[in-house]
């Protein structure tokens, strides 16, 4: 019996294979002959007063791009594959790849360039040595423990920022896209307090240094200044806090139980109208705080200019201008008349009021995006955070590059910074809250899994170190913000 040799066998299967593919080309032209003639069927069957030739034309155009889009779900799916392939085996290794979350992203648009982009970034990380992954990862102990303590639920559409009281009581304001500001009881999560005065979104509430008001920025062009009263609850017992470790990040599923509707506080007691309303912006207001002493506020406006105010006659007394595009945030020094305001021209602007005579301006350029936010430390420093998914830490004596800049792998929100350990916690698109120091050595990453944390983008966070129970708080668009203790001292020794 004859025996066929290599050559001839790989032949006769390249054959075979191109004949199925022929075969597979001639089914597909068939079909689509079928298709295109069941849509001139049902085109002179239909009532329209289009000319036949441009319906047809545009049926034709209509299936491209669903052809095209089935091309680019099939490979969407590939690569899906390829993560969890790649992270099975980081897995097996004792390792975790923290980019896992590009695989429940949204379709691609750019399908060649996206791939061969995420491509190399899987092979990069996948060839990396142990000792680099490891560094990376970096665990902390198991004394270092950010422990969630409790969920404040009761906005109807997502949060963008929140702070807290700085005098008696102690309370917790929260801004919102549902047109409403509220005030929380930190330790029982009930709502003390609605505020509804704005007729658009709420970007951003600070309250006064020695005083019960609040101070709210909107998307109605206005910024309101209004007083409140609350009386605390009665204090219960906090139960059913887990002892979860910082870098516990397992997420078992994407699931957005956020998306039903909640239900209101039915039982809080609400405010309708502003003490003094703050008019002069031709756009959104997107933030606004409180000069040191209280008389005076700034606002930042999607106008491009920020505005500083006299609180007691509710007159303009500044208009800075300067940024060449829309203003993103705005902060006060906590001991000085200095001013900081960052813009989507990838800029933050240091406005200096300590001389009644001169009015001096800085500008910095450190980001290659917007820049989200900029804040002033106690001392002499000012960290900025951007969309270019960096952080950097500047020195107000010597502003002309950053001491320190912490790198990332999402863009960054809001930011705050701790007043007595100088701890940067820093809110991400890609629902993670991460902890810094001012040196940029990562300290914690939040908790967060299908059970607890965030499950949308983080848009702020706020530090309030003298409160027993929570020291930490952050929001976000899954309509909730989130009390947080952090074991300080365990993070600070374990550096």
């Amino acid at each position: 019996m004859p025996v066929e040799s290599g050559s001839s066998a790989a032949a006769r299967q390249a054959k075979q294979k191109r004949k199925s593919h022929s075969l597979s080309i001639r089914r597909t032209n068939s079909t689509e002959q079928d298709r295109s003639g069941l849509q001139r069927d049902m085109l002179e069957g239909q009532d329209s007063k289009l000319p036949l030739s441009l319906r047809s034309n545009l049926l034709d155009l209509f299936s491209q791009i669903e052809r095209e889009f089935e091309n680019l779900y099939i490979e969407n799916l590939e690569l899906r594959r390829e993560i969890e392939t790649l992270n099975d085996r980081l897995a097996a290794e004792g390792q975790t790849f923290e980019g896992a979350d590009l695989a429940k992203g949204a379709l691609k648009t750019k399908a060649s360039h996206s791939t061969s982009q995420l491509s190399q970034k899987l092979k990069t990380t996948y060839k990396a040595s142990t000792s680099k992954i490891v560094s990376s990862f970096k665990a902390t102990t198991s004394r270092a423990v950010c422990q969630l303590v409790r969920e404040y639920v009761g906005h109807r559409d997502g949060i963008w920022d929140l702070s807290v009281t700085r005098t008696q009581p102690v309370v917790l304001g929260t801004a919102s896209a549902d047109h409403t500001a509220m005030l929380w009881s930190i330790e029982t999560g009930k709502c003390l307090l609605k505020y509804t005065g704005h007729q658009g979104s709420v970007n951003s509430i600070k309250f006064h240094p020695t005083e019960q008001m609040a101070l709210t920025a909107s998307g109605d062009q206005t910024a309101h200044i209004w007083r409140y009263m609350v009386q605390l609850p009665t204090p219960q017992p906090v139960t059913d806090i887990s002892q979860t470790p910082c870098e516990d990040d397992v997420d078992f599923s994407d699931k957005d139980e956020a998306d039903g509707e909640v239900e209101g506080p039915n039982d809080c007691p609400s405010v309708r109208v502003a003490t003094t309303t703050l008019r002069s912006h031709q756009g959104v207001v997107i933030a606004a705080d409180w000069l040191v002493g209280g008389k005076q506020v700034v606002t930042a406006s999607w106008d491009r200019a920020a505005n500083l105010y006299d609180v007691e006659t509710s007159e303009l007394v500044h208009s800075l201008t300067g940024h060449d595009q829309e203003l993103t945030h705005c902060c006060t020094h906590p001991t000085q008349r200095l001013v900081v305001t960052s813009s989507r021209d990838t800029t933050f602007r240091l406005w200096d009021f300590r001389d009644p005579s001169i009015h001096s301006v800085n500008v910095f350029q450190g980001h290659t995006d917007t820049v989200t936010s900029a804040v002033f430390t106690v001392g002499d420093n000012v960290v900025s955070g951007s969309d270019d998914r960096t952080v950097k830490v500047w020195d107000l004596k010597n502003m002309r590059s950053p001491i320190a800049t912490i790198r990332t792998d999402s863009a960054v929100n809001r930011i705050s910074v701790s007043v007595n350990q100088k701890i940067i916690a820093l809110p991400h698109d890609n629902r993670q809250v991460r902890l810094f120091d001012m040196s940029g050595v990562r300290l914690a990453r939040l908790p967060r899994s299908n059970r607890q944390g965030h499950r949308r983008m983080v848009c702020c966070s706020a530090w309030c170190e003298d409160n027993t129970s929570c020291n930490l708080f952050t929001c976000g668009f899954d309509r909730q913000a989130i009390g947080w203790n952090i074991n300080i001292p365990a993070l600070l020794q374990e550096k």
